[in-house]
């Protein structure tokens, strides 16, 4: 039987009724409790959360990063999607386009970034943060539908929930970096800590400041999200049938986390 693929969903997705057969639920993690809905996307079982809570209530340097991490591990998902909204470092980014991830770039510094503060010492490998399996499905689905797609980018993680500077975004690009955005960090280090495997569908909703000749506003953001939410569905009911099928990931990786359970 198929493990249930994890759908972390945010800014302009975390509206948009996805699952059908949903059941609204929480779970208890050693991190806190985390509301979630269980349910299928076509036929897919899926267990989806929404980043910023019910409401889009929650700003990004507040979300509870490893409860919702934690959560999707003790729910039996080893496979996790996202959607992000993100701002383009790169002129060759467009807006209106998608960028799947192969790096990242830390600049937050108020967050809770481990699984490993107590207990026990864990030195967890970030060469391939993001898994080559999902860029791979995730890739050919964008195209299929026709959506502009770039593969290999580097995700540059500010703090928030103010946008950045023109002289930070500058130093971004500088150092490597293809897109910015707020939620990226701690969420794809938790989840290879966690031995989960994850990709985000990064929608490049604007130029970020000093590359866009206007001024950056949440309404902007949200116009481009809604214009991009079309394709996000119909690249997910492509997609997650097959993430589904993928090969189990190990007993060991699998059960990295379970001293933290108590197991």
């Amino acid at each position: 039987m198929p493990k249930p693929v994890g759908l972390i969903v945010g800014t302009g997705v975390d509206t948009i009724q996805l699952l059908s057969d949903a059941i609204d639920s929480s779970v208890h993690t050693p991190f806190g409790d985390v509301v979630y809905a269980r349910g299928f996307l076509d036929e897919v079982d899926v267990c989806l959360l929404k980043r910023h809570g019910e409401g889009h209530a929650v700003p990004p340097h507040r979300i509870n990063y490893r409860a919702n991490i934690m959560a999707l591990y003790m729910l039996g998902v080893r496979r996790v999607v996202t959607t992000s909204a993100v701002g383009s470092l790169k002129p060759g980014l467009a807006p209106g386009s998608f960028a799947l991830m192969a790096g990242f770039l830390d600049f937050t510094h108020a967050r809770e970034h481990t699984f490993f503060d107590v207990g026990k010492v864990v030195h967890t490998d970030m060469t391939f943060p993001y898994d080559p399996a999902l860029t791979d499905i995730l890739a050919a689905s964008l195209r299929d539908v026709g959506a502009a797609v770039h593969t290999d980018q580097v995700y540059a993680a500010a703090e928030g929930p103010r946008f950045e500077s023109p002289q930070e975004v500058a130093m971004y690009a500088a150092m490597g970096g293809s897109v910015v955005g707020m939620t990226g960090i701690p969420e794809v280090t938790l989840a290879r800590e966690a031995r989960l495997a994850y990709q985000t569908i990064a929608i490049i909703t604007n130029y970020a400041s000093g590359i866009s000749r206007s001024l950056l506003t949440h309404a902007e953001v949200l116009e481009a999200m809604a214009a991009a939410s079309g394709t996000v569905v119909d690249v997910l009911r492509r997609s997650l049938p097959r993430i589904a099928q993928l090969p189990e990931v190990s007993a060991e990786d699998a059960g990295i986390l379970d001293f933290l359970l108590g197991k």
